[in-house]
């Protein structure tokens, strides 16, 4: 009976990761982790501010909130580095959301032809 031995401390027992910088990596993790924790403080202060209607202060924290989804599915997802295809099915979705979410703001509207009268 042969036994053979591995090597567990080659590269390829631990997965390569093709000479990726590591500190880089944790670099631009930390960074993105601050543009998330601002970007959760102005929806905090922009949650205190009247943009003139409902429908605009929606708007504004649908956007900040894109913002936040797109660095968390980019970055911490590694979307960003992902191919065309993957692309494709997040602009679809992002268009269906934005369609839906616009109809949810135009049925809120009480002149909009949604609301029947009594």
């Amino acid at each position: 009976m042969s036994q053979t031995t591995h090597d567990t401390h080659s590269p390829a027992a631990h997965g390569s990761h093709g000479g990726h910088d590591l500190q880089a990596d944790l670099r631009k993790y930390m960074i993105v982790f601050g543009a998330l924790i601002v970007g959760t403080i102005v929806t905090v202060l922009a949650s205190y501010i009247h943009f003139g209607s409902t429908s605009i202060n929606i708007a504004v924290a649908l956007l900040i909130a894109s913002v936040k989804v797109f660095l968390v599915g980019g970055y911490f997802m590694h979307l960003i580095s992902e191919k065309k295809m993957i692309f494709a099915i997040l602009g679809s979705t992002v268009f269906f959301v934005i369609g839906l979410m616009y109809l949810i703001i135009w049925s809120m509207e009480p002149t909009s032809h949604i609301h029947i009268p009594h």
